[in-house]
């Protein structure tokens, strides 16, 4: 058969090698594939729903895009474990007195990018269902990096320095990224979570409907056959973040769907229109 061609964005450099890496491990599988690389989320969406790649890898956003794009005519094929347990975090300096979201009315807030789940569309929904309204606190947005959907963590990044440097209260970001902090050179005790996120799902593969299920579920049976105890996939997977791909469970994009679909008027409203319009 021909080769199935995937979209990707070229968020990073080690984009590259992980789906040279994938491409080599689909080589001489039932459903053969190459790659094209977009440099943002708007692009490869289009090229979806236009037909000019077979699957997507999307972020939560971009899936939740292309499902409103597409009147649902689209299916997430799977995920990483990863993706099934991401969550937000609110983060502020270490004594901050902060224990909730509602400690946050009267406070500055920093969100990333206006198209980040984690990092600003998932905060601002976060912050309205507490009751917070604009006049309730001060948003400070970072908007670094947009056609990314916070894939980089620059805006994350942003976001906790303004904190660090007091121009802020608190910082949004995703676990990751706190993750990645806490390895690496961040001073412990400098900061502190003052709230999590209940967890939603982040990245899925995302294929039209059109695309035969005789074609696509060979090839997920085979992404789901790559195994961490095997050296020879240990490092692709290292490389994506994750130990086994897995079957997609949608439940978990529920609030995302809530929260793009919300109205403005919340503690950060023009976070809820950006997050709603493709660019």
């Amino acid at each position: 058969m021909d080769e199935l061609v995937i979209g990707a964005v070229a968020y990073t450099a080690n984009v590259v090698p992980i789906w040279e890496g994938i491409r080599d491990y689909f080589r001489d599988s039932p459903v053969p594939i190459d790659f094209v690389l977009f440099s943002n989320y708007e692009r490869q969406v289009d090229a979806l729903v236009d037909g000019q790649v077979d699957l997507a890898w999307n972020t939560n956003v971009a899936y939740v895009r292309t499902v409103r794009r597409t009147d649902g005519s689209c299916r997430a094929l799977a995920m990483r474990d990863t993706d099934l347990t991401f969550q937000t975090l609110f983060v502020a300096r270490a004594g901050s007195g902060i224990a909730g979201l509602p400690d946050l009315r009267g406070r500055r807030v920093a969100l990333g990018s206006r198209d980040s789940a984690q990092a600003r569309i998932l905060p601002a929904y976060y912050l309205q269902e507490a009751g917070l309204e604009a006049r309730d606190v001060t948003v400070l947005p970072f908007d670094s990096d947009v056609g990314k959907h916070g894939d980089t963590g620059r805006s994350e990044l942003d976001a906790l320095r303004a904190v660090l440097d007091d121009e802020a209260d608190v910082a949004a970001m995703g676990v990751t990224t706190w993750a990645g902090l806490q390895a690496g050179d961040l001073a412990p005790g400098a900061l502190e979570v003052v709230w999590t996120s209940p967890e939603y799902c982040h990245c899925n593969f995302t294929a039209l409907d059109t695309l035969d299920p005789a074609i696509s579920e060979p090839w997920v049976e085979h992404l789901l056959a790559m195994d961490w105890d095997n050296p020879a996939h240990r490092p692709i997977l290292e490389m994506e973040g994750l130990r086994r791909w897995v079957r997609p469970e949608l439940a978990g994009y529920e609030s995302l769907f809530a929260a793009m679909d919300q109205p403005t008027g919340g503690a950060a409203d023009e976070t809820d229109a950006a997050a709603r319009t493709p660019r």
